[in-house]
């Protein structure tokens, strides 16, 4: 999951942006629902379970040639993307009152829509940016620029910002982690199988320096000391699956202690800049020390101007997406094309859209809301999550693998769960925010900017537990360890996962199951190391630690076991967290579907069993069809496996799973039951 002027009111809109306000509609969306037409009845359930559940759907639905992958969560949000667009179009038309979330959304949709005036700006708003960067001519010179980055949305070096603190979980502390790196993990700056990667990088990073001004000679050379730098860095960073180890990851020290491991960097004059201060300053969550001794190393090894050439890359980086087409085209080049395989960008309209969700989520969350959001699905909701809270608390109390000293800790901290459903009860006040016509990046930069100031006052300041983070329209869901709650965005609260018109068995296997997974990420591999306050904390029995380990090792083996590609598997270790919760969701899932259809009269439909259907909407939840670099890229970084695996790899450690469809020994679906996963 991911964390993101002018005082004069706007009197009209310009002419030269009505065109682009008024591009062809799309074609009319068509909701993504659960069908039993998505289905493959020619494929044996008992073979190829995916394949029987959405086939057809996989057959029917190639990856449009501006997505890297297109599933159900990518139906669904390309669904919320049209619907946004019409609120977007609307709020773009015509003025409103100043300061007003309308007014915001639309002079910032107008301006990433007028392309004419992002072309003739061309490189002019990095322009300050550089600038700063090439006048660098001490460390003291370099802890001002970089301070001054990372508060403009600009990475580098590192990361320094304010999070809940882990082991006091009330209030917020200054946390700083390894950051800096172009390529998605350290590995891609090493391993063989990353080499054409690495190759295209510094192509990429040339063809930036070149549109920036460079002849290509001096392109090439900045592009070799870039990757070079980078290359540095990364020698200490640590994996994706070491980044997952909450306790490892919290390192707290007096912050002179971590401004001593970097005397080559005045890291008090870079704070200073960044406006931290005062006694909550005075102690920092180091996430990997290794990391920082790396940078200390590194400061010394490569000279001033080495590292001028990496954030002058930086500042592009960051910039590209926002600057003229150029610019653009090349971010996109690399960063889609050649990184997942995607050939073409989505629309104009999609990708303008995309930056006002990302940047001012809640201002346009609340139009969304007001439009798509009926109050019926939170009523629903709620009543389904009461549902599955009452089945995963029966779980906890008979857990017969579990010792009671660990069990009461356990229920103790189940009973101080929370969730919440739609949108945050109190909007963020966006008022100190000034959104104008008068340019895109300067918004981009704008909001950024509100958003880094606003993160940086927490500092010392009480956790607010109704802080949302992931906008209204988003089609996902999160479970927040520190504060012990689910979150269920809007965007997700429709079908195929939600679907009011459909029977119990869908929604449960739908909605139901993803409800279960964010419960059961409070008791996965990591977010069992958080207690009933949402501080880290050893509060299992060492016997209850170690059955718990052996239960998941199986997990990890089930998974690291699944081939994605010829000679490329899954890595059930960066995957556990994730695979320990669909376990969870599915198996909650299905014992809170029995309880309601107790007393219900049990139909078929289009010729399945209740059980049936709640399987196969499992399934059809995961359906995936991903382009092979994409794949190659989640399965080297993510911690999510890969659709098509998360939906059977719950299933077939599931009992009533092989008794819906007669699935018995020496069936290809069929798993022998010692090594099935059995936890919550």
């Amino acid at each position: 999951m991911k964390y993101p002027r002018s005082l004069l009111p706007m009197l009209c809109l310009c002419a030269a942006a009505w065109p682009l306000l008024r591009a062809a509609e799309p074609a009319k969306p068509v909701a993504p629902r659960f069908s039993a037409a998505n289905m493959d009845p020619t494929v044996d359930p008992r073979v190829d379970f995916a394949h029987y559940a959405f086939g057809n759907w996989q057959k029917n639905n190639p990856v449009p040639v501006d997505k890297s992958r297109w599933g159900a969560f990518n139906e669904l949000d390309q669904f919320n993307q049209s619907a946004l667009r019409g609120l977007l179009e609307a709020a773009a038309a015509r003025p409103h009152e100043p300061g007003s979330v309308e007014q915001k959304v639309g002079d910032f949709y107008a301006t990433a829509m007028d392309t004419k005036a992002i072309a003739a700006a061309g490189i002019q708003p990095v322009q300050a940016d550089l600038a700063r960067v090439a006048a660098i001519v001490s460390p003291e010179d370099l802890a001002h620029t970089l301070a001054y980055l990372h508060n403009s949305g600009v990475g580098g070096f590192f990361r320094v910002d304010v999070q809940a603190d882990e082991k006091n979980s009330t209030v917020y502390a200054l946390y700083a982690n390894q950051g800096g790196l172009s390529l998605p993990s350290r590995d891609f700056y090493f391993a063989e199988q990353h080499e054409k990667f690495r190759t295209a990088f510094v192509e990429h990073v040339a063809k930036m320096l070149t549109l920036a001004g460079d002849t290509p000679e001096a392109a090439a050379a900045g592009a070799k000391t870039v990757f070079e730098v980078e290359k540095a860095l990364a020698t200490n960073a640590r994996t994706p699956v070491e980044l997952r180890d909450s306790l490892a990851n919290y390192n707290k020290m007096p912050t002179t202690e971590l401004a001593a491991k970097l005397p080559a960097f005045p890291f008090a004059t870079y704070l200073a800049d960044r406006g931290i201060a005062g006694p909550a300053a005075a102690e920092i969550v180091v996430g990997q020390p290794k990391f920082f001794e790396g940078v200390q190393t590194q400061l010394t090894a490569h000279p001033l101007a080495d590292w001028k050439t990496y954030l002058r890359f930086r500042v592009l980086r960051a910039a590209a997406p926002f600057l003229s087409g150029p610019f653009e085209e090349e971010s996109f080049h690399f960063n889609s094309t050649v990184m997942r395989g995607t050939p073409a960008m989505e629309p104009r309209w999609q990708r303008a859209g995309r930056v006002v969700d990302g940047q001012i989520g809640e201002a346009l969350g609340q139009l969304y809301v007001a439009s798509y959001y009926p109050p019926e699905a939170k009523a629903r909701m709620d009543e389904m999550i009461r549902n599955i809270v009452a089945v995963m608390r029966d779980r906890l109390q008979k857990l017969d693998w579990m010792t009671e000293a660990t069990r009461q800790k356990a229920l103790t901290k189940f009973e101080r769960f929370a969730s919440k459903v739609g949108h945050p009860e109190k909007w963020r006040d966006y008022s100190p925010l000034a959104i104008s016509r008068d340019g895109y990046f300067a918004n981009v930069r704008a909001s950024t900017e509100f958003e880094v100031r606003r993160d940086l006052a927490k500092l010392g300041q009480p956790v607010d537990h109704a802080e949302w983070f992931m906008s209204p329209p988003t089609v996902n869901a999160y479970f927040d360890p520190t504060q012990n709650n689910i979150n269920f965005p809007a965007g997700i609260l429709q079908p195929p996962f939600f679907d009011f018109s459909l029977d119990d068995a869908v929604n449960y296997g739908g909605i139901g199951a993803v409800i279960g997974h964010e419960i059961t990420h409070g008791f996965d591999d990591q977010g069992s190391h958080y207690d009933a306050e949402g501080n880290l904390a050893e509060w299992w029995t060492p016997e209850d630690a170690a059955e718990f380990k052996a239960r998941t090792q199986k997990v990890v083996e089930q998974f690291s076991s699944y081939e994605v590609l010829p000679g490329v598997k899954v890595n059930g270790e960066l995957t556990l967290g994730e695979n320990i919760a669909d376990l969870g969701g599915v198996s909650i899932a299905y014992e809170a579907l029995q309880r309601s259809l107790q007393g219900k009269e049990r139909k078929l439909i289009d010729g399945l069993t209740p059980e049936q259907r709640f399987f196969i909407s499992w399934a059809q939840v995961w359906r995936t069809n991903i382009r092979d670099n994409a794949l190659r890229q989640q399965v080297a970084t993510d911690p999510h496996s890969p659709g098509n695996f998360r939906a059977i790899g719950p299933l077939v450690n599931f009992q009533p799973f092989y008794d819906a469809f007669g699935i018995k020994e020496g069936d290809p679906m069929w798993r022998k039951p010692e090594l099935r996963a059995q936890i919550w």
